[in-house]
């Protein structure tokens, strides 16, 4: 079992950055790749971005690539989003999750975090 909290949301300004923080509990975190999603009001839930286990492989979507980057630290249990270059139409409830399947699909992860609000003012 795992437990998932995200933190960091909040209001920017566009141009601007944020970091996302998702702190896991349990001793298994290392072996679940990790990832990053997003829901707007109205739409699908959207792949962001993955993690190995290891952290040695990052996945960004091309919507979010150059800009958004992915990393974890395997003794503090947790993984972050580094959000640059903030757009309006990142604005989003942003999820992380652990899984071992498909990277890129919901479906395939276990866990999932509450969701922290990232808005994007243009």
């Amino acid at each position: 079992q795992v437990q998932l909290v995200e933190s960091g949301g909040g209001l920017v300004q566009a141009g601007g950055s944020l970091r996302l923080s998702c702190a896991a509990s349990g001793r298994t975190f290392s072996s679940y790749h990790m990832g990053w999603f997003r829901q707007a009001p109205g739409k699908e839930r959207e792949f962001v971005a993955a993690i190995s286990r290891s952290g040695g492989s990052t996945y960004p979507a091309d919507s979010v690539k150059g800009r958004f980057t992915i990393s974890r630290d395997n003794a503090k249990n947790t993984v972050y989003l580094q959000m640059n270059s903030l757009k309006s139409e990142d604005t989003a409830v942003y999820y992380c999750a652990a899984g071992m399947g498909a990277l890129t699909i919901p479906k395939e992860y276990n866990y999932w975090g509450q969701g922290t609000q990232v808005t994007v003012s243009s």
